[in-house]
């Protein structure tokens, strides 16, 4: 039987933008999750046609909410149920960030060496 409403913690669970029902109750918690600018409590119901963010720092993503559903779907079903909203330009930014890996080490490969962090020092003198 179809609902018209569904938690805001399961239905992004469901909707696979949190790993695991706990983590999107958690970013709830954290007031990572609003609509408008009022955080969302993980028992807040939503409905069909409602707009939230999720911070994603430094930006918050925008979605809509096509229909509601009340359990887990396939990736390739996501688009079936909600709808990213999120500027451009916002979306830029993400992006700008993922592919700016210049300062990162690779996965596994521990702390800098002694010589590694006197060149990194040296390099940002």
């Amino acid at each position: 039987m179809n609902h018209p409403t569904e938690r805001i913690d399961k239905f992004l669970w469901a909707v696979r933008l949190y790993k695991t029902r706990g983590k999107a109750a958690e970013a709830c918690k954290k007031k990572q999750v609003l609509i408008g600018e009022i955080p969302l409590k993980s028992s807040k119901y939503i409905k069909k046609g409602d707009e939230f963010k999720i911070k994603h720092p430094p930006v918050f993503r925008i979605y809509r909410i096509k229909e509601i559903l009340h359990n887990r779907v396939g990736a390739k079903l996501v688009s079936d149920y909600i709808e990213e909203i999120t500027p451009e330009e916002y979306l830029n930014i993400i992006d700008m960030i993922n592919k700016n890996t210049a300062l990162q080490r690779p996965r596994g490969t521990g702390r800098p060496t002694k010589k590694e962090r006197r060149d990194l020092k040296n390099f940002f003198k």
